[in-house]
């Protein structure tokens, strides 16, 4: 395996980081199955997202006889290591056409990077953190991805293994078919008995957020994101600017009616985040380099309100603080998100994703009918093992 004649390059311009992004259109030329993101927003998400104000980014180009063959990129998290106590740097956005010398090029130059910075380990894949997309599909390529969901061919898991990664976790995609057996009429009786004693006893109501107050709703349920999450794996908090980063990319798409807020006496102990799958109509418009984004932007719009082409929804964020797992609560929430979403005419819904080590998660999902259908992996590498420390000891 020779990289003699592969030069890796660091995308510090806007040229190189609009070549970065060009790339994908390569390696799923013809894949029925991707979703081509905008162009536009690719950008602003690489330079101005406010990861950027507590991590660094290296972007790398891999190209061969003057043409791009394949990309990465490797964060330094500062938030996540202080906040886990570990020493692991990141990567994502790898891209590559099934060649083991592209990609060894690539991951080399990454690790690399990150041992320069004296990080022990490589983690990913990751966009940028688990705050945002993550994880490779390992199986059920032969479906679309969901909104804020990934996708890659069946061979990247081959290149990043021979590289020597193994699995560190993986992340399971759950679906339902959203009908009357989904709601609350197939709730389990014995969940409902506890589940209404709970909501009796400390004054519990599910009401959906206010979204013409939505600045102040946001501002109720941030705690209780970082509280509910905080004993995740993987988990970092999220910054006052990425959240409001993320409701404001998500503003003019939201769905009011699959937007719920758990109150307990009057304060924030849940959230249900559902949204409409916005891949749908994005993989129907298919924007592309050369292609105006006005036109893209149309034809989104097109698929998206006036054809209704988007027949699931994705439950991105759904749970309750630590002292309520137990009662019932999440497993109402992801029943009244089904029958919202029948309501509006969605015909299936996905929950994504789940930790395959978050058993409370997903027996409450299992109780009530939900199903694995997708695996995604996060792979991790050892860089070196200072002292006798292990790769993830600070």
């Amino acid at each position: 395996m020779s990289t003699s004649d592969i030069e890796i390059v660091e995308c510090t311009t806007p040229q190189l980081i609009d070549e970065f992004i060009f790339f994908q259109w390569v390696p799923y030329k013809g894949n029925p199955y991707w979703c081509p993101p905008l162009i536009s927003e690719r950008r602003d998400f690489y330079t101005k997202h406010p990861f950027h104000e507590h991590a660094d980014v290296a972007m790398f180009l891999a190209r061969r006889g003057g043409q791009t063959v394949g990309t990465i990129y490797a964060t330094d998290n500062h938030t996540h290591n202080e906040f886990q106590h570990e020493n692991v740097g990141m990567f994502g956005g790898f891209e590559c056409q099934n060649d083991q010398a592209v990609a060894h090029a690539l991951f080399d130059r990454a690790e690399s990077w990150l041992r320069a910075r004296g990080r022990s380990a490589l983690r990913g894949p990751f966009n940028f953190s688990t705050n945002e997309e993550c994880g490779l599909l390992i199986d059920g390529f032969e479906d679309a991805p969901r909104v804020m969901m990934t996708y890659n061919p069946p061979y990247y898991q081959s290149l990043i293994e021979h590289e020597g990664y193994t699995k560190a976790m993986d992340l399971l995609a759950y679906r339902m078919e959203v009908n009357a057996q989904a709601g609350l009429n197939n709730f389990p009786p014995k969940l409902k008995r506890i589940m209404d004693k709970t909501m009796a006893r400390d004054g519990i109501v599910i009401r959906n957020l206010d979204v013409k107050h939505l600045a102040r709703e946001v501002e109720f349920v941030k705690p209780v994101y970082n509280a509910a999450w905080a004993k995740n794996w993987g988990f970092v908090p999220m910054t006052t600017a990425e959240f409001d980063h993320l409701i404001g990319s998500m503003k003019a798409v939201i769905d009011p009616d699959l937007l719920f807020i758990v109150e307990a006496k009057g304060e924030p102990i849940g959230i249900g985040l559902t949204l409409p799958d916005l891949c749908d109509p994005l993989r129907r418009a298919y924007p592309k380099p050369g292609t105006p984004e006005w036109w893209s932007l149309l034809k989104f719009m097109y698929y998206y309100k006036v054809r209704k082409t988007q027949k699931y929804i994705r439950v991105l964020v759904m749970g309750v603080k630590a002292e309520y797992r137990l009662s019932g609560i999440d497993a109402l929430l992801m029943a009244k998100t089904a029958e919202a979403g029948m309501k509006k005419g969605y015909t299936m819904g996905e929950a994504s994703w789940i930790l395959e080590n978050n058993v409370p998660m997903r027996q409450g999902l299992e109780n009530i009918g939900w199903k694995v259908y997708k695996t995604y992996r996060i792979f991790e590498k050892a860089l070196y093992e200072p002292f006798g420390l292990t790769p993830l000891q600070v």
